[in-house]
């Protein structure tokens, strides 16, 4: 249902000050507040309960000509509608979404600059508001560049934060918790960070950006459906207690060009009064399109293994001969030596394919398949890999034929090198060959710096480049999983082929860098979650690196039942069983829950939360009624509760619960798991006893 009400007021001459109006969220309790001032400066605010959350905050955007869009306006109308519907994911933690908000519609006029107009969109849900600038096609204002957006959020304290560097080129950052009064990006940069890294400032962090305020209110602040724009982190005023828009920018100072009609993404703000509200919500993926794909029964979620986690390891390479200073179009490949480390290799993939059979795994990722890797990284160099010779130990047809005997579907991997330009002269050679070849779904990386020489990772250029990529394989019917992509912002509701992301620092740190710390993954879902899942790739078992060269000190900092969990309360569809295939021999019991942790959910309860300490999660299994619940904790040891109301009341169900040994801790007895099973019903309440660093997972299924 859609209502309007319309207030006109175009060719009134607004005084000095002060234009207002307010829309409150449906259930009444959050209110939005725009009000133009002095000047013409556009401002808004936000209250929760009638308490302030946002102060007044400026709104608009400056252009490389003059004037910008940042002052001047007098109102020309305003426009009040709201609008109640449920839809259905194609995929996803849940079988409906409802979408339900009261809108405003507020649109400017520049009088000094022949009546220029522009309309800033505000949405305002129960769980939180989302705004946006809008552009319409006009003739004072076709083609402009926007040089930085002026958009804050002016906060009403000195609020707890969990944060990462602002960056333009990489989310892989371990997060802080602090004080906004303490952030400083570059000490946590200086301390311990490396690799292709761009900071955006000494105060300046990206979103989603997880905030706590004293009285226990959770913010978080993230953008939603960022398509044609740059990417937006924000500058922290640390004395004042304010975040404004800092996007990425393009080559030559501009931040963005732009040609009406056009917008912006949603800036958003999610509130809740629990933390789990934070993680239940659904308003960066409403604030998204519906999908563009007609046909979506070919968009499937699944688990999968692959060659990749032994070269982190050490155990082989990604390249097949030592040999350096190789030309692509000039290299005769079956001339090189082989440096006997190469993973993947006819024998190494069958023997994966072999293992996924056995144990219901749908899907084999294969990464240094294909001919470059002898000097792929570090040289900033454009004709890196043609993704469609494969090396000479390495079956392409043979590959095919063996894994679809098997019911086995092989993963492409197309490793860019951060050579945007050659992948895209390359990828439609590229597409075609996975579909000739039985691929039907591809893991994407854009590790370096980026060419074309100038762009970054999170700017326009590349922006639009991971979209015209999604758009590309879903016209193929191929699902993606980009990895060194920008954050994502919902844009799986649109594209749903798009099953994934990285655009986080993952488990593969754990294997060759001082890792990820034991907080980390509690932290996650607050943050990088907010705007879609992520491929994580859980599932390692052997979780100290020393078990492959003596001595060495990496290790993963969780027990290996928290490895498990990570399943339930890391959502992603696209879930990789990340570990050898030989080390999940050695533990079979464990390795049960993997095989049985489903993809794909009609339901999702976030049970208890905190940012930074531990998350209790349960999810309902897609057309079935079996339940998975996943608990996980920080450094510190402690017990949760699990309520099991949630299940179907009358019912039994066989309980099957993975649980840290009892001398379990990260550091010092990871290994160690004990499995127990027993009957449960909806009545009963469950003792999750958590290691230091541990987890819990469990498989409720009915008894009948």
């Amino acid at each position: 249902m859609i209502r309007f009400l319309s207030l006109i007021l175009a060719g009134l001459s607004m005084p000095a000050l002060l234009f207002s109006q307010s829309v409150t969220s449906p259930d009444g309790n959050l209110k939005l507040t725009f009000s133009l001032g002095q000047g013409g400066v556009p401002h808004y605010s936000l209250s929760f309960h009638e308490k302030p959350v946002l102060l007044a905050s400026r709104l608009g955007l400056t252009t490389l000509s003059k004037p910008g869009l940042e002052s001047g306006f007098n109102l020309l109308s305003a426009e009040n509608s709201e609008k109640d519907e449920t839809w259905t994911p194609v995929w996803g933690e849940v079988s409906s979404i409802r979408n339900h908000y009261r809108e405003l519609a507020v649109t400017l006029t520049q009088p000094g600059a022949k009546n220029r107009n522009l309309t800033i969109r505000f949405r305002l849900f129960n769980d939180g508001l989302g705004f946006r600038y809008e552009f319409p096609r006009q003739p004072e204002l076709s083609y402009f560049n926007v040089v930085s957006e002026l958009t804050e959020f002016n906060l009403t304290g000195d609020h707890l934060a969990w944060w990462m560097p602002g960056d333009y080129d990489s989310n892989e950052y371990l997060y802080t918790t602090s004080r906004l009064s303490e952030i400083n990006a570059f000490e946590v940069f200086a301390s311990k960070e490396k690799g292709e890294k761009t900071q955006a400032g000494e105060y300046v962090v990206q979103t989603p950006l997880m905030l706590k305020t004293d009285g226990g209110l959770y913010l978080n602040i993230h953008e939603a459906a960022l398509v044609d724009y740059p990417a937006m982190n924000l500058n922290v005023d640390r004395k004042n207690r304010s975040l404004s828009a800092h996007l990425v920018p393009g080559p030559g100072g501009v931040q963005a060009h732009l040609q009406t009609p056009a917008k912006t993404p949603w800036r958003t703000v999610i509130l809740a009064e629990k933390a789990t509200g934070i993680l239940d919500s659904k308003l960066v993926l409403n604030l998204n399109e519906p999908s563009v794909i007609g046909d979506v029964s070919w968009i499937k979620p699944m688990k999968y293994i692959g060659i990749w986690w032994e070269m982190h390891v050490g155990k082989s390479s990604w390249n097949y001969s030592d040999t350096g200073n190789l030309k692509l179009a000039e290299t005769d490949w079956s001339k090189l030596t082989p440096n006997g480390r190469h993973g993947a290799t006819t024998e190494r993939t069958k023997f994966y394919i072999d293992f996924a059979a056995e144990h219901h795994i749908p899907a084999v990722l294969v990464e240094g398949w294909n001919v470059g890797w002898e000097d792929w990284w570090g040289n900033w160099k454009e004709e890196v890999f043609d993704f469609v010779t494969p090396y000479p130990d390495f079956d392409v047809a043979g590959l095919q034929a063996y894994a679809a005997s098997k019911e086995v579907k092989l993963i492409m991997h197309h490793e860019t090198s951060a050579s945007v330009t050659n992948y895209e002269r390359r990828f439609d050679r590229a597409a075609g060959f996975m579909k000739q070849y039985g691929y039907d779904a591809v893991k994407t990386g854009y590790v370096g710096r980026i060419i074309p020489r100038g762009e970054h990772h999170d700017g326009q250029w590349m922006v639009n480049h991971y979209v015209r990529v999604a758009r590309g394989f879903a016209d193929r019917k191929i699902l993606l999983d980009a990895h060194e992509p920008v954050r994502p912002t919902g844009l799986h509701r649109t594209y749903p082929n798009w099953l994934a992301c990285e655009a986080a620092r993952g488990n593969e740190f754990n294997g060759w860098s001082y890792g990820n710390t034991p907080e980390h993954e509690t932290i996650l879902p607050f943050t990088r979650l907010v705007g879609g899942p992520m491929d994580y790739t859980p599932g390692i078992f052997q979780v100290k690196m020393d078990y492959y060269q003596p001595g060495k000190k990496e290790a993963v900092k969780t027990t290996l039942v928290k490895q498990l969990a990570l399943y339930v309360t890391l959502y992603s569809p696209f879930q990789m069983a990340a570990d050898l295939p030989e080390n999940y021999n050695r533990f079979p019991d464990a390795f049960k829950f993997i095989e049985q942790v489903a993809t794909d959910w009609d339901d999702t309860r976030y049970l208890d939360a905190e940012p930074g300490d531990f998350i209790l999660a349960a999810r309902k299994e897609k057309g079935t009624g079996t339940w998975f619940a996943g608990a996980i904790t920080d450094e510190n040891a402690r017990t949760l509760t699990l309520d099991l109301s949630f299940l179907t009341p009358g019912e039994q169900y066989q309980a099957e619960l993975y649980l840290d040994g009892k001398e379990a801790s990260w550091d010092k007895n990871p290994m160690v798991y004990e499995i127990k099973k027993q009957v449960v019903t909806s009545e009963m309440k469950l003792t999750l006893p958590l290691a230091a660093g541990g987890g819990a997972a469990l498989v409720l299924r009915p008894a009948n």
